[in-house]
């Protein structure tokens, strides 16, 4: 339909009260056009159909051009800014010869399809991308060939890092299996702040990807996060300490073989320190298992929960009984005086180990597993 015919109201509509809601949307003003909502509305619904109105046709996706001409360093940089094809970091340019020495770390075909993306599924059009399209952001990235497998299986999972909706979500990306230590991902000191180029870069890598191959962080058009999210940057990118956990990682608690390599994408609100929810304790005598019941209670059914404990507090949770995630789980499932349960379903509940010991630190946060996909395939 060319000319769609749209109303808009004062946002948001949700928090006001019913005489609030009369006044400022029913009785108010289109804050685009200035014209009264309800008269805007009738209008709308009974003006008769243009003769191009009555046209129907579909308008062509497109990610851009394919290259850019021959030009120096500082103005191509200025280009892809300018066309809002960068996260405004500088980028390695995508040269030829750099595309072509991504593409060897992986024996997919250039052209081959690897997957598709949108900023929000089922309400805009799904963009799809080949290998050497998301060798191209893997480059602008800055990430090594090496980093590729890792890379590719992001995008197959057709997760956009960058939601259009105006909550201000964020991504993460949980790595398990032999992946981590053959391109050197960090999951001790400092697992998930700016310390491997692995890690920033495979991180980097599926932002760059989000803009430039699902039509993603286009603000105002496929992008309204009312304050943003500063972890769209590099999302967070979680190698579990499979060395120094005492229960199996995650993705064999999901189905994988512990010698397949594999990434799983979670959406949510983000992660914040256990140190910053009231039911923290810091104290002579600690039960770990009870007060990470107290934070999951406290989060809302809309996501669930992810943990992320370092190996020292999953060491704690062990000796507190639970020699098993899905003993774990099964406590952290029920409500507070486990009459019934708190979540929707157990799958809600993620738990999580990286980092060091040296210290009995912890991450949570309201994120959901959106999907799993082997590394191996990709290579």
């Amino acid at each position: 339909m060319p000319n769609l015919r749209f109303t808009f109201v004062k946002s948001p509509v949700w928090g006001k009260t019913a005489e609030q809601l009369q006044h400022d949307v029913i009785q108010g003003v289109d804050p685009v056009t200035g014209k009264p909502v309800m008269q805007e509305i009738v209008d709308e619904l009974t003006t008769p159909l243009s003769p191009e109105d009555s046209i129907t046709r579909t308008i062509p996706q497109s990610a851009g051009p394919d290259r850019f001409g021959p030009d120096d360093a500082e103005s191509l940089q200025r280009i892809f800014m300018e066309k809002r094809m960068t996260d405004y970091l500088p980028i390695v340019l995508p040269t030829e010869e750099r595309v072509e020495a991504m593409l060897k770390g992986t024996s997919r075909k250039p052209d081959e399809v690897a997957g598709h993306m949108s900023p929000t599924p089922g309400v805009y059009e799904n963009w799809s991308y080949t290998v050497r399209q998301i060798a191209v952001n893997a480059v602008m990235a800055g990430a090594d060939p090496q980093y590729f497998p890792v890379i590719l299986a992001i995008a197959a999972a057709g997760t956009e890092a960058i939601s259009s909706s105006d909550n201000s979500f964020a991504n993460a990306v949980v790595i398990n299996g032999p992946i981590r230590d053959q391109i050197g991902l960090n999951y001790d000191i400092g697992a998930l702040g700016p310390f491997s180029h692995a890690n920033a870069t495979i991180g980097r890598s599926y932002t760059l990807l989000s803009i430039n191959g699902g039509n993603c962080g286009k603000v105002g058009e496929t992008y309204m996060g009312v304050i943003g999210n500063p972890m769209n940057y590099a999302n967070i990118i979680i190698a579990e300490n499979e060395k120094l956990s005492p229960w199996q990682p995650f993705s064999v608690r999901h189905g994988h073989k512990p010698e397949e390599s594999v990434v799983s994408v979670f959406q949510g609100w983000g992660l914040v320190s256990a140190k910053n929810s009231k039911y923290a304790v810091w104290s002579r005598d600690m039960n770990f298992a009870q007060e990470l019941k107290n934070i999951a209670n406290d989060q809302d059914q809309l996501f669930g929960i992810v943990a992320v404990l370092s190996p020292a507090v999953a060491d704690y949770v062990k000796s507190e009984g639970y020699d098993s995630v899905e003993k774990l789980t099964d406590f952290l499932y029920q409500s507070q005086d486990e009459s019934t349960p708190h979540f929707r379903s157990k799958a809600q509940i993620n738990i999580l180990v990286t980092g060091s010991s040296n210290n009995l630190y912890w991450d949570y946060g309201g994120m959901f597993l959106a999907r799993s996909v082997s590394v191996d395939e990709w290579r």
